[in-house]
């Protein structure tokens, strides 16, 4: 097994971790965090330290990234094997080693993580992130996503903007997403936007919570 290097991981992992401390429990114990595209697997085994409470379970749909994903695991034992995950389709259709089983409430996460994915796939997979988190997470549980961001309409500043333009060049639908519209996404599906907080490199973390209320 082989750890994939990930030089932009390096740089933003312990401005997340800080947004971590702040948001997820240290001191609650047997709780679950499903990470959704979990890339190289750097973030997920770095995390997982910090938080022995929690027993991480790291996503991907790229399968070619599971052994780089596991040689970051490697002596981290609260990280559990690598699933394949395709966001954009519906939970309940999902096929993995995981075998993720709605049916019962106690199988269900405490917390979702997903960093650098919104704006480097389709739309689709922005609501199925949010359609799925509102089955898989527990009622108070916390989706944490990270990236950049517009808000409000508005896409500061002007590298964001020609970031923006280049990735569109690439892949029509991929692009950066606006606070405003995830949050509409987000609202439908019982789940509100709590704080916006500020990162290194023009980037936000942004932490979402399932309504109490929410089935």
């Amino acid at each position: 097994m082989r750890r994939i290097t990930n030089p932009a991981g390096e740089r933003n992992k312990d401005p997340i971790l800080d947004v971590l401390r702040r948001v997820l429990s240290k001191t609650e114990p047997n709780l679950r965090l499903l990470e959704i595209s979990s890339g190289v697997g750097l973030h997920a085994a770095y995390f997982a330290k910090e938080f022995p409470n929690i027993t991480f379970q790291p996503s991907e749909h790229d399968t070619t990234l599971f052994a780089s994903i596991d040689a970051y695991r490697q002596d981290v034992k609260n990280v559990e094997p690598p699933i394949f995950i395709d966001i954009s389709k519906p939970c309940t259709d999902w096929q993995n080693e995981a075998n993720i089983n709605l049916t019962s409430g106690a199988n269900r996460f405490d917390y979702m993580l997903n960093i650098n994915m919104l704006h480097i796939s389709p739309i689709a997979c922005a609501h199925g992130l949010f359609d799925n988190a509102s089955q898989l997470l527990k009622r108070g549980g916390l989706l944490i996503t990270y990236g950049p961001y517009a808000v409000d309409g508005t896409l500061t500043p002007e590298s964001n903007v020609r970031f923006n333009e280049s990735l569109q060049q690439r892949n029509p639908e991929w692009g950066i997403r606006d606070t405003k519209e995830l949050s509409k996404l987000a609202a439908s599906k019982g789940i509100t936007l709590q704080e916006m907080i500020e990162l290194p490199a023009n980037n936000k973390c942004l932490i979402w919570k399932k309504d109490a209320n929410h089935a």
